[in-house]
């Protein structure tokens, strides 16, 4: 019942992205991790006819379980995120913003403590062919300490607990690189301190919870 749940998820988090202009086309890619099993989006399907059964469920070595279609190209690079981090989640996108800025600069600085929800600055990973082992290599390289990458003349990777986390994420990143686009065209940004994104992280962590 969870894996059937968790597909029905990888859909609706397609379709989100896509309908907020995340990513062009069929371009982009979602999975989830379920203990050691992952569900992950299919190669070339368009998010409007994406369903539940075309999202495939493999092993963390790639094995698929039930899949009726090939993985998304990228299935190298979710599955060494799910190896070198504690992720759950993962949504790759190829936002304007992001994109744009992943052409000109090695890392989204600290130009909003909003950064602080990723674990600082957000780094470029160095370009590599997509769906290759060097691309996926680059990606974990980069998200070292961070919750999200972004990916030179690409585009960007968030992680998150939940799917519903990653997106999120993926929302913020695209806003943040657009105030940073935005703050160079005219001048030169005001960054904010590594300690300041500190103080902010610790305030994030319990931000929107309840008192018991």
């Amino acid at each position: 019942m969870l894996l059937s749940e968790v597909r029905n998820e990888v859909v609706q988090v397609c379709r989100e992205m896509a309908a907020a202009g995340l990513v062009a086309g069929t371009s982009g890619n979602v999975s989830a991790r379920i203990g050691d099993l992952v569900a992950v989006s299919p190669s070339g399907v368009d998010y409007g006819g994406l369903t539940a059964g075309l999202v495939g469920v493999h092993k963390l070595d790639g094995t698929p379980v039930e899949a009726e279609l090939r993985p998304t190209s990228e299935m190298p690079l979710h599955l060494a995120v799910y190896a070198a981090t504690e992720a759950k989640a993962i949504v790759h996108t190829h936002p304007v913003a992001a994109t744009a800025l992943t052409t000109v600069a090695d890392e989204l600085p600290a130009i909003h403590y909003q950064v602080a929800m990723f674990g600082g600055p957000v780094a470029v990973a160095p370009y590599a062919t997509y769906g290759s082992d060097e691309l996926a290599r680059n990606v974990t390289t980069a998200l070292r300490r961070r919750t999200a990458c972004l990916m030179a003349n690409h585009g960007a990777v968030t992680t998150g607990r939940t799917l519903r986390e990653a997106l999120t994420g993926t929302r913020y990143l695209e806003w943040l690189c657009e105030v940073y686009l935005r703050a160079v065209a005219v001048g030169q940004p005001r960054l904010l301190p590594p300690e300041e994104i500190e103080l902010v992280a610790v305030k994030l962590a319990d931000y929107g919870r309840r008192p018991v």
